[in-house]
């Protein structure tokens, strides 16, 4: 995707198949945006890799990684791809900067993760900028809760993060009166990947608040984070994809 434009359109339905001799490229045309992608997820975890899902009728390509705390994040770029391949992510950054066209080595057996049936559907849609609020107050509680402790109370950095992390921090109610809980894993994944695009914009950004299966995702202008909890996890592979 070049510039802002919702994410998870028509297309996601799978792969497609890599022509013969085309898999030793990436095929990847919006290298900016490939580039910003790569580099945050790399940011998170040094180690990250990213999946190639060249996306059914059209020349894009869907790239797929996982952050630290468990959700899954995604943007669709110009390009056909290479079908479907997983690489490190930092390695992929490399190659783009340079202003290379080679695919790096595979790492297929390192994605251990299903993926959503996305699109999925619309529940309802909520301002970005509220979103934005919402984690940096996480953030700031985190900060306050690491100096001065809990209830006058040291506690563990990481067991702050991780309830923070579960928080349920919007609830939203769909058309047939369902409740869907979005928590702070995915409103971080939305913020911190710079999916909303940059903050003070006149317009701010409105995110889609989606459903697929046991899934729910944040779908923003640049990107969608989806999560799935870890009860619900059940792996089945798909095709020639180790993990579907």
């Amino acid at each position: 995707m070049t510039g802002p434009g919702r994410e998870g359109g028509a297309g996601y339905a799978g792969a497609v198949a890599p022509d013969a001799g085309a898999s030793a490229r990436h095929g990847l045309d919006g290298v900016a945006d490939a580039g910003a992608f790569l580099a945050r997820l790399a940011r998170f975890d040094p180690a990250a890799v990213v999946r190639l899902r060249s996306l059914d009728a059209a020349a894009r390509t869907a790239l797929w990684g996982r952050l630290p705390w468990g959700v899954l994040v995604s943007r669709t770029v110009t390009g056909p791809g290479p079908g479907d391949a997983t690489v490190v992510a930092a390695d992929l950054l490399a190659e783009l900067d340079r202003a290379g066209a080679a695919l790096p080595p595979r790492r297929d057996d390192r994605w251990r993760w299903p993926l959503p049936s996305v699109p999925g559907r619309v529940v309802e849609t909520v301002p970005g900028g509220d979103l934005r609020r919402v984690a940096e107050a996480a953030a700031g509680t985190l900060r306050a809760a690491a100096t001065h402790g809990v209830a006058g109370r040291a506690v563990g950095q990481r067991a702050i993060r991780d309830a923070l992390l579960d928080h349920v921090a919007v609830v939203v109610t769909g058309d047939g009166g369902e409740r869907v809980e979005v928590t702070q894993r995915l409103v971080q994944g939305v913020v911190r990947m710079g999916f909303l695009g940059a903050a003070g914009r006149d317009a701010p950004a409105e995110v889609q608040v989606r459903l697929a299966n046991r899934w729910v995702g944040l779908v923003a202008p640049y990107g969608g984070v989806w999560w799935q909890k870890v009860a619900d996890l059940l792996i089945k592979p798909s095709g020639d994809h180790p993990n579907g």
